[in-house]
């Protein structure tokens, strides 16, 4: 099936128990992120922007994620997907090597609010939007040189996914996901591994990009062809789902390539009933992108979401690496400082070679009697092999959001997440009421 015809077509009939679990567990995942997320410097400077360049007109009129500023659509969705993208912790794609929901939902939420949408529609959008990124997402991986963040795919499925709300034909979609695709930021993620800034992954313009595509696609501006949206990825488009099989979600909120490694070394902690106060060292063996997270002191919020050394430590010292490990004094705190400064990462050739679409890591810590404990090589909880159960997704959710949201609007978002596709209009909206104006904190 062509993407265009795909796009098109979809209707929430389609889609199957498999598919609606997936994105009923992401929506209040990316919520929960969201909450937090909407506290950091980076939500607030992406908010600030957006209300400068991005004011709202009649047509385009939006409010900000967790902020309730009123501002286009595109401005809505530059600010949510920022917001989101401040805390490394919402769902994505081992085999995309990056993140969909982080640009999906901030753009669909800009386009719903106020719109009379129904749950089965938002379904129906976000079922089309996932499979088309994570199909470009893997294509433009196979034929472009660098590594390019999740902002460049995903720009192509909130195309395709606007101009299906806008009520294009397959022909404009088509000139759509081509826009999204040639104004997409090719941002390279390796630079901001190496450097850890505010851009991250790229969905701050992604998404925004893709909103822009839709709306110049339904005036008559074209783009077409989307060399991402042809080859082998999708061939099996409409009898298979990407999304089904790839979405993952995460425990800690950090980049996802420290995750086998912090399993790890919380498994050996507890098997072995280790105290971090008689470690001398700690070995993390894994893939080589993995090993240029480094971090053994980060500085920021940016710096730690892109490392291994120090959430490991955080792991070994606190035995979690939750919301207090995102608060700026973790980063001081000399206990963790000093097993992160005594960590080494090593490449491993082995490792580096099977981490395509998973993600490899093999765990030894030394104690100062020397004795070595030594994890077997290991992926990450939350891939759909080792899947983080909905009372995990669940807790998860309520840590994130409960002393930002208060813990009864928390279960109320949670009741209404949960069963989002059965929800009518006026529910709908009700969730977007909930989402879309300033925490009382």
């Amino acid at each position: 099936m062509l993407m265009k015809e795909f796009a098109a077509n979809l209707r929430y009939d389609i889609l199957n128990e498999d598919i609606l679990r997936v994105l009923r567990r992401s929506l209040l995942d990316t919520i929960g992120v969201a909450a937090i997320g909407s506290q950091s410097k980076m939500a607030q400077i992406g908010s600030q922007t957006a209300r400068i360049m991005f004011g709202s007109t009649p047509t385009s009129s939006a409010r900000c994620l967790f902020d309730g500023n009123i501002v286009s659509a595109a401005g809505a969705a530059m600010a949510g997907a920022m917001t989101i993208d401040s805390v490394d912790g919402h769902d994505g794609s081992s085999p995309c090597k990056g993140h969909a929901g982080s640009a999906i939902f901030p753009a669909l939420f800009a386009l719903a609010d106020g719109k009379g949408f129904t749950g089965q529609d938002l379904a129906t959008y976000l079922a089309l939007a996932y499979e088309i990124s994570y199909r470009a997402g893997l294509t433009q991986h196979d034929t472009c040189a660098d590594y390019h963040t999740s902002g460049a795919w995903t720009a192509i499925g909130v195309a395709a996914m606007t101009a299906r709300i806008l009520g294009c034909e397959e022909t404009q979609i088509n000139e759509a996901a081509g826009i999204g695709e040639y104004h997409g930021p090719r941002s390279q993620m390796m630079r901001c591994i190496d450097h850890p800034t505010m851009v991250r992954d790229g969905v701050g313009w992604g998404a925004p990009t893709g909103i822009t595509a839709g709306f110049l696609a339904q005036n008559g501006f074209t783009g077409a062809p989307a060399l991402t949206c042809e080859g082998p990825h999708w061939e099996s488009l409409g009898n298979e789902w990407k999304l089904v099989t790839d979405t993952h979600y995460k425990p800690y909120p950090c980049c996802r390539w420290a995750h086998p490694s912090i399993d790890a070394a919380s498994e050996l902690m507890l098997r072995h009933k280790l105290s971090y106060q008689e470690i001398a060292s700690v070995e993390i063996r894994t893939f080589h992108n993995a090993t240029r997270l480094a971090g053994h002191k980060p500085v920021s919020a940016d710096e730690f979401a892109y490392s291994i050394a120090f959430p490991v430590a955080c792991m070994i010292v606190r035995g979690q690496v939750g919301v207090s490990e995102l608060e700026v004094s973790t980063l001081k705190d000399p206990n963790i400082l000093r097993i992160s400064a005594a960590t080494t990462l090593i490449e491993d050739a082995h490792l580096t070679q099977i981490s395509e679409g998973k993600r490899w890591a093999q765990v030894s810590i030394l104690m100062r009697n020397g004795t070595r404990y030594e994890a077997a090589p290991g992926t990450p909880r939350g891939d759909t092999d080792l899947p983080l159960s909905d009372v995990e997704i669940s807790e998860k959710f309520h840590n994130f959001s409960d002393h930002i949201l208060g813990s009864s609007i928390a279960k109320k978002i949670e009741e209404f997440a949960t069963s989002f596709d059965k929800l009518n209009a006026t529910e709908v909206q009700s969730l977007l009421d909930l989402i879309l104006t300033k925490p009382n904190l």
